[in-house]
């Protein structure tokens, strides 16, 4: 076994440990740290697979970006754990139905991946060309359309992060944007007809005693 193979199995086991702990951990912080390292790891790998911007964007983007903020928001709104729990056995036949699908539109994506032969050695001008720039040629000609499917998948996520994190206040002021829509003038301003008011006459001086 040579070193890049036994580092690979390394990297992988942590990558495994790592990812199975962010979805058992029983705080958020920790599940969050956890992801933290699993894409560290996830990182590794693309560096022994020699895909250095990837490996770079990937520790910048997700470790040094979502991540931070994500615990970031975690801890100012202390979400409590034990009631987002609730109800979870209720809701595991859907919740497994949905990633069952999603693991099936990634077998049925990535199954190529695994079928190719060896990689055939590139030639002077795709050397020339730069890492990222053949993985951006890659991407947006033979695998359009699995970015697009990793792009509705991201958007679900969001979605699904925004209604997580939704709460209603009771001192917050809700304004229907359809019914400022059909506001009339009339609902707003209305002119009344005043009668102007007028500053009393002043009273005439009373005569001192000492004059005619």
């Amino acid at each position: 076994m040579t070193t890049d193979s036994a580092l690979f199995y390394v990297f992988s086991a942590i990558l495994l440990f790592a990812a199975f702990r962010v979805i058992t951990a029983r705080s958020a912080v920790h599940a969050a740290l956890f992801l933290v390292l699993a894409f560290f790891n996830a990182a590794c790998v693309w560096m022994l697979l020699k895909a250095e911007f990837l490996a770079i964007s990937l520790v910048l983007v997700y470790v040094g970006a979502v991540m931070v903020l994500f615990l970031f928001v975690v801890m100012m709104l202390d979400a409590n754990m034990q009631q987002v729990r609730e109800g979870f056995w209720r809701l595991f036949p859907l919740a497994g139905s949905v990633g069952a699908v999603i693991a099936a539109e990634m077998i049925w994506v990535l199954r190529r991946g695994f079928d190719l032969p060896v990689a055939p050695v590139p030639d002077a001008a795709a050397a020339k060309l730069g890492n990222s720039k053949l993985l951006g040629i890659e991407i947006y000609t033979q695998y359009l359309y699995p970015l697009q499917i990793a792009a509705v998948l991201l958007l679900v996520a969001i979605i699904a992060a925004i209604a997580l994190t939704l709460r209603r206040r009771k001192d917050s002021k809700y304004v229907d944007p359809s019914e400022q829509v059909k506001v009339r003038k009339a609902d707003r301003v209305r002119v009344l007809q005043m009668e102007p008011e007028r500053a009393p006459a002043p009273a005439p001086a009373a005569p001192t005693g000492g004059q005619p």
